[in-house]
């Protein structure tokens, strides 16, 4: 259906079991994901991955994490955990939106365009947001109206990218099958912020 696109944020090796801040459920997460899009390809006008593509991140990372606002080490550019997980690599998607390199950048409407990996520098990085290489730009482009959102993790990049996708007026929707937070209690509070924000929670 055109006007509708599938937005897959950071299903990652480093978010998954045995990654770097893996959560629990995140390689069945991912396997479902990639299910519901092999079934679903054909009612989206675009889909998209977002990923952590941490460079220098700052402050996001520490030795010391509160797992609150710093973490340990995690989606580090050029890393194999930073790629997209196996199950979504397959499924061959055309955009990728990679986020974080100089920021904690929770929301993939903070990432750029970046297929190649070839934008390193923090340069780079600005001269491609200003030129336009945005998740906003691209749904815009494509005459979007309505977003679902996919991902992990719930209770943080799912929920910031839902939020501002909401925030830039689209109809959005989080399916709860094809994410999962990094803990209940976190997830509690994410699925009720959404939803005061006019997000729609539903299964896939």
């Amino acid at each position: 259906m055109a006007g509708k696109a599938l937005i897959i944020v950071d299903v990652q090796p480093t978010f998954c079991e045995g990654g770097e801040l893996g959560v629990d459920g995140g390689n069945a997460v991912a396997e479902r994901i990639a299910a519901y899009v092999t079934a679903h390809r054909g009612a989206y006008a675009v889909i998209t991955t977002t990923q952590d593509w941490h460079i220098e991140p700052g402050a996001h990372w520490s030795e010391h994490p509160d797992f609150v606002d710093t973490w340990p080490v995690h989606g580090k550019a050029g890393t194999p955990n930073a790629e997209l997980h196996p199950a979504i690599r397959a499924l061959n998607i055309a955009h990728h939106f990679k986020k974080g390199q100089y920021s904690a950048a929770y929301s993939g409407f903070e990432g750029i365009e970046d297929n190649t990996n070839l934008i390193q520098s923090r340069e780079e990085v600005v001269a491609a947001q200003q030129a336009g290489h945005t998740l906003a730009n691209m749904l815009q482009a494509a005459d979007i109206t309505q977003v679902d959102v996919v991902g992990i993790a719930e209770s943080h990049c799912v929920k910031e990218t839902a939020l501002d996708a909401r925030k830039l007026g689209y109809q959005v929707a989080v399916f709860e099958d094809l994410t999962v937070p990094v803990s209940e209690e976190l997830g509690v509070t994410a699925r009720k912020d959404m939803t005061a924000a006019g997000i729609t929670l539903r299964h896939s």
